[in-house]
């Protein structure tokens, strides 16, 4: 069986929100919402990300930049963005969905998801790691922050 085809199945049975295969083994597996999970993987594993595959509920631009800064080779999402499709096919990734959508929104549905904001101005790979990693730990903190008040 694929590795594309172990992290689908897994992602969907045990009702995952990201799920990363390599060589028949499941590496990382997480249930965190947005990219907070994948960027702890490329944290955690680095260069072990190279040539793995993903199966992830949602693609947007964001996650698709930091799949391509990981080097995978695969990437089945849920749901993916049009600009998430993009990047991947552009930096030929290959790629599986079960649907398509303009654009990724946030939870309450009523603008692009914060992620995504970011980028949108970004240039590179390289880029979306620094600055999404930068916002994701401000906004964790933030939120630790006001919980204890």
């Amino acid at each position: 069986m694929r590795d594309l085809d172990v992290a689908k199945q897994t992602l969907v049975r045990e009702n995952l929100s990201l799920v990363i295969v390599k060589n028949g083994k499941i590496i990382f597996k997480s249930n965190l919402h947005g990219i907070i999970g994948l960027l702890q993987a490329i944290d955690n594993l680095g260069k072990q990300l190279n040539s793995a595959s993903i199966a992830d509920k949602i693609v947007g631009k964001a996650a698709a930049l930091l799949m391509v800064y990981s080097h995978v080779s695969s990437v089945y999402a849920t749901l993916m963005s049009n600009d998430g499709l993009m990047v991947l096919r552009k930096n030929n990734v290959e790629v599986e969905y079960d649907g398509l959508t303009p654009r990724i929104m946030n939870r309450r549905g009523d603008d692009i998801c914060p992620f995504e904001k970011i980028s949108l101005t970004t240039r590179s790979p390289e880029e979306a790691y620094v600055k999404l990693k930068n916002y994701a730990k401000k906004t964790y903190m933030r939120r630790l922050s006001t919980a204890h008040k």
